[in-house]
């Protein structure tokens, strides 16, 4: 995840069923971290391993906001989507 990219948000989720599917590496499972960052109301969506060091793109989750204010219910809306133990 690149540094110094505006606001960031983090949550702990465990993947649903099928995992969730990342440009780099695929579909990963288990238990891992979502991380959104928001510059200018453009948002980039991340996930790694919980405990992991690298961090992978959330594929086709990247989105612009209108109101960067925004950002922290879109960040809610897509841990409690992806949270599903």
């Amino acid at each position: 995840m690149p540094e110094d990219t505006g606001a960031e948000l983090r949550s702990s989720i465990s993947a649903p069923p099928g995992g969730v599917m990342t440009d780099e590496v695929g579909v990963i499972t288990g238990d891992l971290e979502l991380a959104t960052t928001c510059a200018d109301g453009a948002v980039e969506v991340w996930i790694r391993y919980a405990g992991a060091d690298e961090w992978y793109r959330l594929s086709a989750a990247d989105c612009r906001l209108h109101d960067p204010r925004d950002h922290e219910a879109l960040h809610n809306a897509l841990a409690a989507v992806l949270n599903r133990p």
